[in-house]
């Protein structure tokens, strides 16, 4: 009993085509009173009402599963990315149907217009198709596909609820790291003048023994291999090729700051995957490490295939912190585990020069070890505020303190070059590009 409660009751839906059916029994009723020609013509017309409906519903309910649905999408969706969703769904009457149906998709976007209505012809399948942008990474839990299927009388329509309690995480962007893989290989940075420079290799990674030339160091000849020879013969080395790319991460309250729904710790976190994505393709050692007032995650630098999996499980539970990062601990972490001179890309953000120079003597002392990069972003909404005409008194004030702190910002860039630390500034909507071609433009021009 309760299961035919459930079958027949909780999913039949009246529809508007019904309700209108009946308000027009109820007119003829009415009509009657006044007009007693019209006879028996309400009653007939309320019994075949009845009939139609009680024919509608065993049409319906005849078959007992009527049509298919499945939602497709991948195991995981790539946070700030427009994700694409599959809906299929096919009918399995023999006569053509009118389906509505809603997908109840996460809580998190806020979202209550996947509502689709389709026609759907005997045992034709059909797709839909749209996009969700998640803009934070954690867990997201679908609910039912709700379609509600009505045959071509529509006085009724029956439910029939698909896919139920589906939950997908959402990890940093990954969906685009193909753009930048095409970076990785392409030589688009010598149309900008940055050239490679080619040089003798000077480090330890021996290459070949070969004939001596003019030019060469003569600190380099083999005499064991002259001896053997008869002639000079020197050692040849290469450039290592394995360097340590470390991306840092602040996650204090400053990176808490959000623009076009990412905040700056999403924008760090999706520029940190890609950078890691391409120095493994350069065949450098690629890792990380987050800071807030006290270590957070340490990723060793490798090169194995399981490396960029290891990274974006570690950034997939990052969060933002309130308290303001401790860059002492920073310097004593980064002596302690990376031996080796590497590029270090610290995502951070200074919104007032008192800001940086509090963390200038420890950004000085870690630059002293490794090439440092400093990372922090322009305010794009005081951009736009400056750019904007001021109408009045008060408009004239926000644009000028708007403009102050545009220019402390570029004050930030030539404080740290005037202690030999590179720095990017940048809008946060196109970090991910900046670091990479400043990383490429670095290995080009051999620096690390």
């Amino acid at each position: 009993m309760k299961k035919f409660f459930q079958l027949y009751y909780i999913n039949l839906f009246l529809n508007d085509r019904l309700f209108a059916a009946l308000g027009l029994c109820v007119v003829l009723f009415l009509l009657k009173f006044f007009f007693t020609w019209l006879g028996d013509i309400p009653e007939i017309v309320t019994g075949v009402i009845l009939i139609l409906f009680f024919v509608d519903v065993f049409i319906l309910y005849r078959i007992q599963q009527g049509i298919e649905a499945q939602r497709f999408t991948s195991k995981r969706l790539s946070n700030g990315d427009e994700n694409p969703v599959q809906i299929e769904i096919k009918n399995r009457y023999g006569f053509s149907i009118n389906a509505r149906v809603i997908d109840e998709v996460p809580f998190q976007f806020q979202l209550r217009d996947k509502d689709f209505r389709l026609n759907l012809k005997s045992a034709d399948r059909k797709s839909i198709h749209y996009n969700l942008r998640p803009t934070k990474r954690g867990e997201y839990e679908f609910g039912f596909i709700r379609t509600y299927i009505s045959s071509p009388l529509g006085l009724v329509s029956r439910r029939y609820n698909f896919d139920g309690a589906k939950v997908l995480p959402v990890y940093p962007s990954f969906i685009n790291l193909g753009q930048y893989e095409l970076m990785a290989v392409s030589r688009h940075l010598t149309e900008l003048g940055i050239k490679r420079i080619r040089k003798i290799g000077n480090s330890s990674e021996f290459d070949q023994i070969k004939n001596y030339v003019g030019g060469d160091d003569i600190r380099t000849i083999n005499w064991k291999a002259t001896a053997r020879k008869g002639g000079l013969m020197v050692n040849t080395y290469t450039d290592e090729r394995s360097q340590n790319i470390y991306s840092i991460i602040d996650k204090s309250r400053v990176m808490r700051m959000p623009f076009e729904g990412l905040s700056l710790l999403d924008y760090a976190i999706n520029a940190t995957v890609a950078l890691s994505k391409v120095a493994m393709l350069k065949e450098d050692k690629a890792g990380l490490i987050t800071i807030s007032e006290q270590i957070g995650s340490i990723v060793p630098a490798d090169r194995k295939s399981a490396q960029l999996a290891n990274i974006m499980n570690v950034l997939y539970k990052e969060k933002t912190r309130y308290l303001e990062s401790n860059l002492e601990a920073l310097y004593s972490s980064v002596r302690a585990v990376i031996k080796q001179r590497g590029l270090l890309v610290f995502f951070t953000n200074f919104e007032s020069l008192s800001a940086l120079q509090r963390q200038l003597p420890y950004l000085k002392r870690i630059s002293k070890y490794h090439l440092l990069v400093v990372v922090f972003f322009e305010n794009t909404e005081l951009k736009s505020l400056s750019s904007d005409p001021a109408k009045d008194v008060e408009g004239i004030y926000h644009k000028t303190i708007a403009e102050k702190f545009i220019y402390e910002k570029k004050l930030m860039v030539k404080e740290l070059s005037k202690h030999g630390i590179l720095s990017i500034l940048t809008p946060p909507q196109k970090l991910t590009v900046n670091v990479i071609n400043r990383y490429l433009a670095l290995k080009a021009q051999q620096r690390i």
